[in-house]
């Protein structure tokens, strides 16, 4: 499993490795069921703390995305039709707003949706 993290962002670690398997969930490249690498592998290959994993995997787990097998350890959740949670509808009605306030066209921003969403393996939107 490969995660780009990049160490000059405001964003934190913990953040990054989040984002980067629900992004690896979302593109397919991490399949249900699929065993995660350990807290300590994983800390080790990214060269961060173990409990910067650990907070990364445990917020996965509250969001769903991950679960603990007794067997396998971490591993892909089976998605749930869940829908837009209110987090991720919180969060793109500001990433809307932000880029009104920027001034940006409503056709380019639906473009840019339309083109992520398409890399998220859905395609097809709309």
């Amino acid at each position: 499993m490969l995660l780009h993290l990049d160490f000059s962002l405001e964003t934190p670690i913990y953040q990054q490795i989040r984002n980067e398997v629900v992004r690896g969930i979302a593109s397919g490249r991490l399949e249900p069921g699929a065993q995660m690498p350990s807290i300590r592998a994983l800390a080790e290959t990214l060269g961060v703390n173990m409990m910067t994993v650990n907070k990364a995997y445990a917020l996965l787990r509250q969001e769903g995305y991950l679960t603990a097998d007794r067997r396998m350890g971490t591993v892909v959740a089976a998605p749930r039709a869940r829908g837009l949670t209110d987090e991720a509808r919180r969060k793109l009605e500001l990433a809307a707003a932000e880029a009104r306030a920027a001034g940006a066209p409503l056709s380019d921003v639906l473009a840019v949706c339309r083109a992520v969403y398409g890399e998220t393996g859905e395609g097809g939107a709309t």
